[in-house]
């Protein structure tokens, strides 16, 4: 780490704490201190933030999701690990509808891009950069973090086709995935609330929801459905499962946490954010979610 770098976190820390503002992004402090953010709206922010994480975060599909609980420790049947996947492939191929809305509504051309970014990714074109991660012996899901630009297109590496491939394994065939008609009516809730709120034309409900979804996948949740399937995938002796799609996006949503901070807070001091419609989004948001688990927790207690 270069002398200046090391310098520069310093003088941001000793102003932070000058400033009684410690807790915000570096990114958000170098702002305040060049004077391009305002100061006084740092407090402000921080006591919306306490806010957020007592209204919002503490949730319950964030706190503690039953189904996903059960999931990372249990003895899974074939037609539990069936039933999940499936749901899964309908959100995951539906979520392509919300980021297209997303990215259709944004409301400059970085947040477009940023959108871009996403929808590209999950349709096959991976991130360029040094850290690459083989999907399978055929195809490259590329790196963890980067962008898509300048990256290269594998119809093998999107998505929806690492979940097609995993489930021909178990027997489930291509048109049993994905389609509107295969989900639940809490999955297809799930979907219609990623449509209505994460793509929203109104970019506060837009940028709130959005929190709300990446807050929920860095809780722990991937981590959890990889330790279930692993253990699925041990005790049936299903060497050639391929786990790519659930231990990819364990290691992505680490990576995003800080970012989503970032984008929040720049949100909050180049807007006029109205706090409570801000929380109340985010919540209906993971209400959203929690139908979609909730769901798959009552088939999982019929299924044997």
């Amino acid at each position: 780490m270069a002398a200046s770098h090391i310098e520069n976190l310093a003088h941001l820390e000793s102003f932070a704490q000058k400033n009684h503002i410690e807790g915000l992004t570096l990114a958000t402090l170098q702002h305040l201190d060049d004077g391009s953010y305002p100061l006084d709206k740092a407090e402000n922010f921080l006591a919306f933030q306490h806010r957020i994480n007592q209204e919002m975060l503490s949730h319950k599909v964030i706190t503690f999701n039953p189904y996903t609980h059960w999931f990372a420790n249990a003895n899974l049947s074939h037609s539990q690990v069936k039933s999940f996947i499936v749901q899964f492939s309908v959100f995951s191929n539906q979520f392509l509808v919300a980021q297209l809305h997303k990215m259709i509504n944004a409301d400059t051309i970085e947040e477009m891009r940023a959108s871009k970014e996403i929808l590209a990714n999950e349709i096959g074109v991976h991130f360029s950069g040094n850290n690459q991660e083989k999907t399978d012996s055929n195809g490259d899901l590329g790196g963890v973090e980067g962008s898509v630009e300048g990256g290269r297109f594998h119809f093998r590496a999107a998505h929806f086709e690492l979940l097609v491939r995993m489930a021909e394994q178990l027997g489930l065939d291509f048109h049993l995935l994905g389609k509107r008609s295969r989900g639940r009516k809490e999955t297809l809730f799930f979907c219609d609330e990623l449509i209505r709120l994460y793509g929203n034309e109104d970019y506060q409900i837009a940028t709130a929801a959005s929190y709300a979804v990446e807050n929920w996948a860095a809780a722990g949740f991937w981590d959890q459905l990889v330790a279930g399937l692993s253990l699925y995938k041990d005790s049936h002796h299903m060497n050639k499962l391929p786990l790519t799609f659930f231990s990819w996006h364990s290691k992505v949503e680490a990576n995003h946490a800080h970012h989503t901070q970032e984008e929040l807070e720049s949100f909050y001091f180049n807007f006029n954010v109205d706090e409570n419609a801000f929380i109340k989004t985010g919540l209906e948001m993971l209400d959203g979610v929690y139908a979609f688990w909730h769901g798959l927790n009552q088939d999982r207690q019929k299924l044997h």
